[in-house]
């Protein structure tokens, strides 16, 4: 395993050069400070001209600014002209994903986005395979903490299992101050739905009514066993099963954070930074469980601020479709993290945003 990410030293000028869409928005931040600190170029792109140049200021060293709305290809086109690859960083994505792919796919270029819609994902994978085929190019949703690292935590938990029974990936928050962007994707998934929920059951999407059920959860320490919401669906029933066979995936969340999100005034709209690189406090803790037969495999992963380890997802993924030492260019299409990189080795390189370890061993009760 590298154990290391990837920067862009080896990279020529245009290569470095990556798009960040919605830059100015609090993810995106994160994800231009990761790119920045990479030795990548980033350009500052998003709807909102002044907001971006208030950005580019407060850089100090004179970042490029390229406005564009998402109902203007000609406008996205210049925003992506000379570029190596695009970072969406805006939501809600059901407005920005499908857009933004298609100018990436005319400019022949890997688009990574960080959407958890679950609605929008499975359209990204549904009407893009073949024109990002076409294009020969790579197109990597949901890359960002709910999705990709549920997928690449999946992924390496599996090893060389083909297949299993179930995956639960539960989420252990000790709070969730969410963004103004995250409500509003949320909004658009539940109007989308019409209200009602989405589980990943007899392998394929479902529709549910009513309220999700809870239960305890043997989370490792410190977090121990917590109240859950079961079936509280995160974009991981997309990721997961667009390459690996599985029946149902089951994702669970911490009564506490799902409370803190279901209720419209949490404060602050942004949560309060704690360090100089603008993390929250927030602590978090990833365990996911894949089962098979009578044998289980386990994955943890604990770190800190769910919007900032967006940013070295997002961003190495980026780095190893723009580097990919080992093999050449990644096969074009749509495609989870999973599928495309060594899970163990991406998630080893996250290091230190990220701690992850495994066990093997029968099932028991969770």
């Amino acid at each position: 395993m590298s154990e290391a990410h990837i920067s862009a030293e080896n990279l020529s000028e245009e290569q470095r050069t990556v798009v960040v869409y919605g830059a100015y928005g609090h993810t995106g931040r994160f994800v231009v400070a990761e790119l920045r600190e990479r030795g990548f170029a980033p350009v500052l792109a998003g709807r909102d001209e002044r907001k971006l140049k208030e950005l580019a200021a407060e850089s100090g060293d004179g970042l490029p600014v390229r406005a564009a709305a998402v109902d203007e290809p000609e406008a996205l086109d210049r925003a992506l002209a000379g570029a190596a690859a695009v970072i969406n960083c805006a939501g809600p994505f059901a407005t920005t994903a499908a857009p933004l792919v298609e100018a990436a796919l005319r400019a022949g270029i890997p688009y990574v986005d960080v959407a958890a819609e679950i609605e929008a994902n499975a359209d990204t994978f549904a009407r893009f395979d073949e024109p990002a085929r076409a294009a020969g190019t790579v197109v990597l949703p949901a890359m960002a903490f709910y999705g990709g690292l549920g997928d690449l935590l999946v992924t390496a938990a599996m090893g060389e299992w083909t297949e299993a029974d179930e995956v639960r990936v539960a989420y252990g928050l000790d709070s969730w101050h969410p963004t103004a962007g995250t409500r509003a994707a949320g909004a658009a998934s539940r109007e989308r739905r019409g209200g009602r929920r989405l589980v990943f059951t007899d392998g394929r999407l479902q529709h549910r009514d009513g309220t999700p059920p809870t239960r305890e959860w043997g989370f490792p320490e410190p977090l121990g066993r917590r109240a859950v919401i079961d079936e509280f669906t995160m974009a991981d029933v997309v990721t997961v099963p667009s390459h690996l066979a599985v029946r149902e995936v089951r994702t669970l969340m911490t009564v506490e954070a799902a409370g803190d999100l279901a209720t419209a005034d949490t404060p602050p709209p942004v949560p309060d930074p704690a360090d100089p690189a603008g993390r929250s406090a927030q602590r978090f803790l990833v365990d996911v469980r894949v089962r098979a037969g009578g044998q289980e495999r386990r994955a943890v992963a604990s770190g800190r601020d769910i919007y900032a380890v967006t940013a070295p997802l997002a961003v190495e993924a980026v780095a190893r479709l723009l580097t990919d030492p080992e093999s050449g260019r990644p096969t074009a299409g749509v495609h989870a993290a999973g599928a495309l990189f060594d899970a163990p080795d991406f998630l080893h390189a996250l290091a230190p945003h990220l701690t992850v370890r495994f066990e093997a061993g029968s099932v028991d009760a969770p």
